[in-house]
């Protein structure tokens, strides 16, 4: 839970190193708000090591009033580096949720270098999120995406070691590229396998952020559009999207769903809110059932499941997604409107023969 900027007792404000032109600060209007020096470990490794702002680089930073506070921590690192931004906060710009993304954003964007999006998700928003990341994608603008990002994630996931989990990330990402399935199984009960489709692009996405690909923070992944899933998953991590803030952690209350030929077939739970809303949500058109991602989170900083899909999903082990299989980046030839990542816990992994992970540590070094 992000605690309210009144609540600090050592706070710290971005005005204190900011250039007093507007351009250089970038905040428009609104006064640069004060936040919890806490942040500031997470913020420098967001601008200095995951996106590597320099100085001639123009930056999009977009947030809302949740958010302020981290947008703030971040901005205060940008100042450091001496590169012009801007800050968007969402609420100035038009009503939540928002059914598009604002002119104003899309425009700052198209000159810019480098973007970070630190917002709270809103039911029925990822159609402004997709316009966002169009023209990341077309413009290759690096782009760090923190849906979500909240007090404990700056101070957990986004002090991870991205340079180590970048060379982890590297060696299995070299492993599964070469391989034909993917086998994951969980004392819960979880038993699937993927097939792998060699047409489709495996992503390394471990924190380190390149034109590329824009990435999740904190990161830590790889992941693919598979080729074809088939069998049991026990999802006792957290489902994603809108999902996660209502239901969070699902240890004490799983949600148990079958795959058979890469489409959902049955879920099932206790918590019949959580299944009703979980079917719904993946048959919202004819591909939200579909799996368009697979992918092993690799971040090994990270020791459990918090409830916040931004975070688990780097988690170490496989989780995997319905709907939009990111086809831009890994060359699936179909769409959908949504994505729903779904997060286990304490996975062992089998690439073709060659385990890779055993109650979910990996058996393969850093």
């Amino acid at each position: 839970m992000t605690i309210p900027v009144d609540h600090v007792k050592t706070l710290t404000s971005s005005t204190n190193l900011a250039r007093p032109d507007e351009e250089r600060k970038g905040w428009g209007a609104r006064k640069p708000p004060a936040f919890d020096p806490e942040f500031t470990p997470g913020a420098r490794n967001a601008v200095n090591v995951c996106l590597r702002v320099q100085p001639s680089e123009r930056v999009c930073v977009i947030t809302d009033e949740v958010t302020l506070e981290i947008a703030a921590a971040i901005v205060h690192e940008l100042d450091q580096v001496g590169a012009p931004y801007k800050v968007w906060v969402l609420e100035d710009l038009a009503p939540r949720p928002l059914t598009n993304l604002p002119q104003e954003v899309v425009e700052d964007l198209e000159t810019s270098q480098v973007s970070i999006f630190a917002v709270q998700a809103q039911r029925n928003e990822l159609r402004s999120r997709m316009q966002m990341t169009d023209v990341v994608n077309r413009r290759k603008i690096r782009h760090a995406h923190m849906v979500n990002i909240n007090r404990q994630i700056m101070l957990e996931g986004m002090r991870a070691d991205f340079n180590k989990v970048d060379r982890l990330s590297a060696k299995i990402v070299e492993m599964v590229r070469k391989a034909q399935r993917v086998r994951a199984t969980t004392a819960a009960g979880t038993d699937l396998t993927a097939e792998l489709n060699h047409n489709y692009r495996w992503l390394k996405t471990s924190g380190l952020i390149t034109p590329e690909k824009w990435g999740n923070l904190p990161g830590g992944e790889i992941f693919t559009t598979p080729g074809e899933v088939n069998g049991t998953f026990v999802i006792d991590g957290v489902v994603g999207d809108y999902l996660c803030a209502k239901f969070g952690n699902l240890r004490e209350n799983p949600l148990t769903i079958h795959m058979k030929k890469n489409r959902l077939t049955e879920a099932h739970s206790d918590n019949r809110e959580l299944e009703d809303d979980f079917w719904k949500y993946t048959h919202t058109d004819e591909n939200s059932d579909r799996v368009g991602e697979f992918a092993i989170g690799t971040n090994i900083d990270l020791k459990d499941v918090i409830g916040q899909i931004l975070q688990d999903e780097k988690y170490p082990g496989v989780h995997i997604a319905f709907g939009n299989p990111y086809g831009a980046h890994t060359g699936a030839d179909w769409d959908s409107s949504t994505h729903i990542d779904v997060v286990g816990r304490k996975f062992n992994i089998w690439v073709d023969e060659q385990q890779i992970m055993q109650d979910g540590k990996f058996l393969v070094e850093a």
